[in-house]
């Protein structure tokens, strides 16, 4: 299964997430799930950084999809979305698509790091994951996202907006 976490915190919000999903669906051979849009505080963004609209899709990838050849894509969906490299971390952007889970695939390079190394912390991540895959066992931690969210100890905000 490929999980990709869905966000924006520029511009409509909503209406950029809700295409980005849509971008999505060509990379999945069968089973796409995705979860309801939610409100997120921003997480170790610059000062005064506006809140997130966040979702998480989970799907099969179409056969010969490569980790290397999806982060390509998220990365030109993201361009065409108007996301520029900025010089300040985390800085505000239309789209975000963040590769999380890729099969049962782990590697850290320069490029690409598998399982995404910081999803199991992020509420952000996990209540919209929990939603459509809340057993699936996150690679590298035994845990299901389900259990993995309720452990998390953090005072971020998430609020369910709607459904997609």
């Amino acid at each position: 299964m490929v999980v990709v976490g869905v966000g924006s915190n520029r511009g409509d919000s909503v209406a950029f997430v809700r295409a980005g999903i849509e971008r999505l669906r060509t990379f999945a051979a069968r089973d796409f799930r995705c979860s309801s849009l939610w409100r997120t505080s921003p997480v170790d963004c610059p000062p005064e950084t506006d809140d997130f609209v966040n979702a998480v899709v989970a799907f099969e990838a179409v056969d010969a999809l490569t980790p290397d050849a999806l982060l390509d894509a998220l990365k030109a969906i993201e361009r065409e979305f108007g996301r520029e490299l900025d010089p300040v971390r985390n800085a505000p952007r239309e789209l975000d698509l963040d590769l999380l889970l890729f099969d049962s695939q782990t590697r850290q390079d320069e490029y690409l790091t598998l399982p995404h190394p910081r999803s199991v912390r992020r509420r952000f991540v996990l209540a919209p994951a929990a939603e459509i895959i809340p057993q699936l066992v996150w690679l590298g931690t035994g845990q299901t996202i389900a259990a993995l969210l309720a452990d998390l100890d953090d005072d971020a905000d998430a609020q369910r907006v709607d459904p997609p």
